[in-house]
C-alpha cells in the first residue's frame, strides 16, 4: 500500500460548485483504475468544519506504486495540471490498513493529519504505537477505512481515516468527500504492512 496526496489550494472567493461539478462528471473515471485501492475526492470549504482555505485536496491509498506512478504520468493528471497547474504531491509507504464497521457504506469525511516523529524518538515504537491507535480506531462506529502511512525523509507519519457521516471531533484537517473510486480496496491487506 502506497498513501498518496495533493492538495491544490483555491481562491478565497472561488465558487466551490465547480469542483463539485469536475468531480462529479468524472470521478467516475477512476472507478476501475487498475492499482488504485481508493481514492478520496476530497474538499475543504473556508469557513466550514475550520477549514481556513477553499481546497480540492484528493486522497489516494495505492495498491502498488506502478499504479501510482502510471496515474501521476497519465492522462487524468494532465488534466489537473493543464487546469490547476501541477501541485506538490505527497506520498507516503503505507505501514497500516484496515476496513472498519461502515466499510459498507459510501463516506462523507475523512480526516488527515500529520506527525513528525521527534529527533530523538525511537521510530519503531512510535509507529507501533500508532498502528495499534489505528487498529483500535478501526472498529469504531462510523469508520469507513483507516490507515497510516510513513514519509522517512521527513519521519512524518500521516493518519488518514474516512468516515460515514462527518467526522467526529478527531484531530487533523477535516475534507468533504464527494465521491469514493474504490476499485481495488481489497488489495490494499489488512493490518500491519512492516
Amino acid at each position: 500500500m502506497h498513501a498518496m496526496q495533493y492538495a491544490i489550494t483555491l481562491p478565497a472567493d472561488y465558487d466551490m460548485q465547480i469542483i463539485r461539478d469536475r468531480v462529479k462528471s468524472r470521478g467516475h473515471l477512476l472507478d476501475a483504475y487498475a492499482g488504485l485501492g481508493l481514492k478520496a475526492y476530497g474538499i475543504r470549504e473556508r469557513g466550514v468544519d475550520g477549514a481556513p482555505v477553499n481546497q480540492y485536496a484528493p486522497f489516494y491509498l495505492w495498491a502498488a506504486p506502478e499504479a501510482m506512478n502510471r496515474f501521476l504520468l497519465g492522462d487524468g493528471f494532465r488534466g489537473v495540471v493543464r487546469d490547476f497547474g501541477r501541485p506538490d504531491v505527497r506520498h507516503w509507504p503505507g505501514l497500516f490498513h484496515r476496513r472498519g464497521p461502515a466499510a459498507g457504506t459510501l463516506p462523507r469525511a475523512f480526516t488527515r493529519r500529520t506527525e513528525t516523529l521527534p529527533g530523538d524518538a525511537d521510530a519503531a515504537a512510535a509507529v507501533a504505537a500508532a498502528a495499534a491507535a489505528h487498529e483500535e480506531l478501526a472498529t469504531t462506529d462510523g469508520v469507513h477505512t483507516t490507515a497510516l502511512g510513513l514519509d522517512p525523509h521527513h519521519w512524518e507519519l500521516v493518519h488518514f481515516t474516512l468516515w460515514a457521516d462527518a467526522s467526529p471531533g478527531s484531530a487533523g484537517e477535516r475534507f468533504q468527500v464527494l465521491h469514493l473510486s474504490a476499485p481495488e480496496a481489497g488489495r490494499l491487506g489488512a493490518g500491519r504492512q512492516w
